[in-house]
C-alpha cells in the first residue's frame, strides 16, 4: 500500500474523456500538426487496405485467364501503393514527434510556476518524489501518448472500421462472422479500462513514494552514515520498491490478460472465416479473388486490432498521469496577491502586529491557535529581538511577515498597509528574511547572495559578504562564481549561515526579519557578525528571532512570547528586572550557549589528541 499522504489525492476521478481533454489549452497549438499526423497515418491505412483489392483483380483477372500482360501493371500499382503507404507513414512522424515536445515543456513551465506560487503550507504536506515524478516521469508519458499513443489509437480504431467495411463489401457473411468474433474483444476492453485505471495509479503514486524515499536518503546521507542506519534505510527503500514491484506485475498481468484476447480472437476468427471462406468458395458465393482479397485484408487489420491493448493501457496511464498533473495546478492557493494591490509611497519599515491569531491547518485536522492575539509594534529603525520558550511560535511569527502563511485573524500592517493588500513581490521587497536553516542553491556564490536583488552593484554584494563575516569566499577555489553544490552542502553550516544572512543583507529592505541566523556561528565569528550588523540595524527596522543571549543585546527592545501573545517588551535590562518567565527564558538560553560551548570544547580536546597520535 503507498504511504503517501492521502490528503494530496482527490476522492473520485472523471471520466477518461474528461481527463485527458483537460489538457488541450496546453497542446491547443500543437493541435493542427497532430490532426495533419493523424490523416497521414489514416491515409496510409487506407492505402494498405487498397492493396488487398488489387490482389483480388489479380486472381480474379490476370492470373485466372493466364493473360501474364496484365500481371506486371497489378504488381506495378502494389508497389506504388506500398511506396505511397511508407511515405504517409513517415509524414505522421514528421508532423507528431515535435508537437509533443512543445506540449510538454508548456505543460513543466506550467507546473513548476505553479509549484513557485503555491503556499508553503502546500509544500508541508506534498513530499518532494511525488511533485518530482509529475514533473519528469508523467509528464514524459503524456509526450509520448501526445505523439504517439492519441494518432494510433484513433487512426486504428478508424482503420479497423473502414477494413471492417471493406471486408463486409467483399462478403457480408464472412464480414459479419469478423464483426460478432470482436465483441468479446470490445467488452474485455471496458473491463480491462476500470480494473488497469486503478492499478496504473497505485503504480505512479508508489514510484513517487519511492522518488521521495531516494530523495530523502541522498539529502540525509551524512545522518545515516552518522548514525550507522544505512542498512536499515535499505530494508526501508527495499519493502517500498517490492510494493511497487508487486504493482508493476499486477499490471502486467492486467495487460497480459487482454493481449491474450487480442491474439486469441483474432486467430478464432481467422480460423472460423477460413472454413466458411473455403465453404462459400467451393459453392461458387465467392470467388477466389474474393477470398484472397478477404484475408489479406484481415491481415491489415491484425496490426491495427492487436495494438488496441497497448495503446489503451498507454491512455490509462496518461489519464491517470494527467489526474495527477492536475492534483496540482488545482491545488488551492489562499495566499494571493489582491485584486487591487496598494502600494506604499514613502517606505519607513513600521511593522505593526495587530491581535494576530494563527494555526496550522490541513485537510485532516485543524490545530489550536500557536498566535493567540498578539500585538506588537516595531517602529522605524527599532531592533526589536522575540524570545520565549522552545515551541512558543517565534519562527511563525517570522513566516507571517512576508506571508509565508496568512494570519488566520487579526492583522500585520507595514507602513500603515495591511500586508495582504500588498502584492507578495511587493511585501518581500520591502520585507528580507534569514532563516536558521540557511538553503543555498545549485548556483555560484554570487547568485545565491544576490538572489533578493539581482540588480545590486559589486559594492553592495562587497558589503553585504562584509557585514556576514564571509570573506572566506575569495579563497573558494572560483571565487564569488565558485558553485556551492546542492544545497550548499560543499559548505559547512557556519558559512552556509553567514551567506543566508548576507542575502538578505544585500536585499536591503526597510524591514529585516532575522529567525536565529547567528545559531550556527562560533562565539568569536558570531562577535564579529554582531558588530557589522549594527551598521545595518541602524537604519533598519529589525525583527531577530533570539535563541543566545549576545543576540538579544542587538536589540533595542526585547518581546517577550508566551502563550502565543506577546506579554511584555521592554529592553533587555527592564525586563531581567521585573520579569520572572524572562529570566527563566534567559537562563535556559545561557545554559543553552554553555552546553554548545562544552561540547565545541570537547570536540577540539578530540581532534587534538587525534593529531597528536598520528604524530
Amino acid at each position: 500500500m503507498s504511504k503517501t499522504n492521502d490528503s494530496v489525492r482527490p476522492p473520485s476521478r472523471p471520466g477518461t474523456f474528461r481527463s485527458i481533454a483537460r489538457i488541450y489549452p496546453y497542446a491547443r497549438s500543437a493541435s493542427r500538426r497532430i490532426v495533419l499526423g493523424m490523416i497521414a497515418a489514416l491515409l496510409a491505412g487506407v492505402v494498405a487496405l487498397l492493396i488487398p483489392q488489387v490482389l483480388r483483380s489479380l486472381v480474379d483477372g490476370p492470373l485466372k485467364t493466364g493473360d501474364s500482360s496484365r500481371i506486371w501493371p497489378a504488381v506495378g500499382i502494389v508497389l506504388i501503393l506500398g511506396v505511397l503507404e511508407a511515405v504517409l507513414i513517415a509524414a505522421r512522424r514528421f508532423f507528431v514527434l515535435q508537437p509533443g515536445t512543445h506540449v510538454e515543456a508548456r505543460m513543466r513551465n506550467a507546473l513548476y510556476a505553479r509549484l513557485q506560487d503555491l503556499p508553503v503550507s502546500f509544500h508541508d504536506r506534498w513530499p518532494s518524489g511525488q511533485l518530482l515524478s509529475r514533473a519528469i516521469s508523467d509528464l514524459n508519458l503524456i509526450r509520448r501518448w501526445i505523439s504517439f499513443g492519441i494518432v494510433l489509437l484513433i487512426v486504428n480504431i478508424l482503420t479497423i472500421v473502414i477494413g471492417f467495411v471493406f471486408l463486409v463489401s467483399i462478403s457480408w457473411i464472412l464480414g459479419v462472422v469478423f464483426v460478432v468474433c470482436s465483441i468479446p474483444l470490445w467488452i474485455y476492453g471496458y473491463v480491462f479500462e476500470n480494473k488497469y485505471s486503478v492499478v496504473a495509479r497505485r503504480s505512479q503514486d508508489q514510484a513517487g513514494d519511492l522518488a521521495t524515499a531516494v530523495e530523502e536518503s541522498v539529502h540525509g546521507i551524512r545522518v545515516l552514515k552518522a548514525f550507522g542506519r544505512g542498512g536499515y534505510q535499505l530494508d526501508r527503500f527495499s519493502r517500498q520498491a517490492e510494493e511497487l514491484r508487486g504493482t508493476e506485475i499486477e499490471k502486467a498481468k492486467a495487460i497480459a490478460g487482454i493481449w491474450f484476447w487480442l491474439l486469441l480472437v483474432p486467430d478464432v476468427t481467422f480460423a472460423i472465416c477460413l472454413l466458411g471462406g473455403v465453404w462459400l468458395a467451393a459453392t461458387g458465393q465467392i470467388t477466389a479473388g474474393e477470398l484472397v482479397a478477404f484475408f489479406a485484408t484481415a491481415t491489415v487489420l491484425r496490426w491495427p486490432v492487436e495494438s488496441i491493448g497497448f495503446l489503451l493501457s498507454m491512455t490509462f496511464d496518461t489519464r491517470t498521469a494527467i489526474d495527477r498533473f492536475f492534483e496540482v495546478m488545482d491545488a488551492p492557493n489562499a495566499i494571493q496577491d489582491p485584486a487591487n494591490p496598494k502600494q506604499i509611497r514613502k517606505p519607513e519599515g513600521r511593522l505593526k502586529f495587530n491581535d494576530v491569531h494563527f494555526r496550522y491547518e490541513d485537510s485532516a485536522a485543524q490545530y489550536p491557535d500557536l498566535i493567540d492575539g498578539l500585538d506588537l509594534t516595531l517602529e522605524p529603525g527599532e531592533t526589536m529581538a522575540l524570545v520565549g520558550l522552545t515551541g512558543s511560535g517565534k519562527s511563525t511569527v517570522t513566516a507571517l511577515t512576508t506571508r509565508l502563511y496568512d494570519v488566520t485573524g487579526g492583522s500585520i500592517t507595514l507602513d500603515g498597509v495591511d500586508i495582504r493588500d500588498l502584492t507578495r513581490y511587493d511585501l518581500r521587497k520591502h520585507i528580507a528574511m534569514a532563516f536558521e536553516d540557511a538553503t543555498l542553491f545549485s548556483a555560484s556564490v554570487r547568485d545565491n547572495v544576490l538572489l533578493g536583488r539581482p540588480e545590486a552593484t559589486e559594492d553592495d554584494l562587497t558589503e553585504a559578504l562584509e557585514i556576514a563575516q564571509s570573506a572566506f569566499v575569495y579563497e573558494l577555489p572560483e571565487g564569488l562564481d565558485t558553485k556551492v553544490g546542492e544545497e550548499g552542502l560543499s559548505l559547512s553550516g557556519g558559512q552556509r549561515q553567514r551567506l543566508a544572512l548576507a542575502r538578505a543583507v544585500a536585499a536591503r529592505p526597510e524591514v529585516l526579519v532575522l529567525d536565529d541566523p547567528l545559531s550556527a556561528l562560533d562565539v568569536d565569528t558570531e562577535a564579529l557578525v554582531e558588530a557589522a550588523l549594527r551598521r545595518v540595524l541602524a537604519s533598519t527596522t529589525a525583527l531577530i528571532v533570539a535563541h543566545r543571549p549576545s543576540t538579544v543585546m542587538l536589540a533595542d527592545r526585547v518581546a517577550l512570547l508566551q502563550g502565543g501573545k506577546v506579554t511584555a517588551v521592554g529592553t533587555h535590562s527592564e525586563l531581567l528586572a521585573k520579569n520572572d518567565h524572562y529570566r527563566f527564558v534567559i537562563s535556559s538560553l545561557e545554559d543553552e550557549v554553555a552546553r554548545e560551548a562544552a561540547e565545541k570544547e570537547r570536540q577540539d580536546n578530540d581532534r587534538t589528541d587525534i593529531q597528536e597520535a598520528n604524530r
